[in-house]
């Protein structure tokens, strides 16, 4: 079996905070040949999901900005690819994880930490995790556990430039890769 590429997404917010992707996004996932899409939530409007699948399929899940136009979207999905099980999340969890986490962030700044409890309950048997929410850019091995955040393409925190993800999987090897969308820099683990 050859390489599967997935291309990661996540907290797009059209039109809530930009007006359209990325130019680089469809171009980006094209050239990887990705196999599908997994958008990571904060979708905010259909179109989007409309516009990745003229590359791909889409496997996308509801963030807390997908209430009003895309409420049906799962609020979690296990996904397999190449025998992988892959868990999708936005990562913001029940009202009151979103409220708590809200307070912790305000009063000691946001931490990873935060949320891998959520992550991990969520997707006990999954090798990969993949979640947005917190536009933090990261990927990085939990154990045996590879945990992505492809992070914002629109509204990218102030350390990081937009980005998105690819996921390459190979005779159960996995890789997980940061793509920066203003410059050619790029993050691997």
């Amino acid at each position: 079996m050859g390489t599967i590429v997935l291309g990661l997404i996540a907290d797009t917010h059209i039109p809530d905070r930009v007006e359209k992707l990325h130019p680089d996004i469809l171009p980006i996932f094209r050239e990887a040949d990705v196999s599908a899409i997994l958008h990571a939530g904060d979708v905010s409007i259909p179109k989007v999901l409309s516009q990745l699948e003229t590359v791909a399929p889409v496997y996308a899940v509801r963030g807390n900005r997908d209430i009003y136009h895309l409420r049906h979207l799962p609020m979690s999905q296990l996904l397999s690819f190449g025998g992988v099980p892959i868990g999708l999340v936005h990562g913001q969890g029940s009202l009151w994880f979103y409220l708590y986490e809200k307070v912790k962030i305000f009063t000691v700044g946001y931490r990873l930490e935060f949320y891998l409890p959520y992550l991990f309950k969520t997707f006990p048997q999954a090798r990969v995790i993949i979640f947005g929410h917190s536009h933090m850019p990261m990927v990085r091995w939990i154990n045996d556990t590879l945990i992505i955040n492809p992070g914002s393409v629109s509204c990218p925190n102030r350390e990081y430039l937009a980005s998105i993800g690819l996921l390459r999987i190979e005779n159960n090897k996995i890789e997980g890769e940061l793509v920066w969308l203003e410059s050619t820099g790029r993050s691997s683990s």
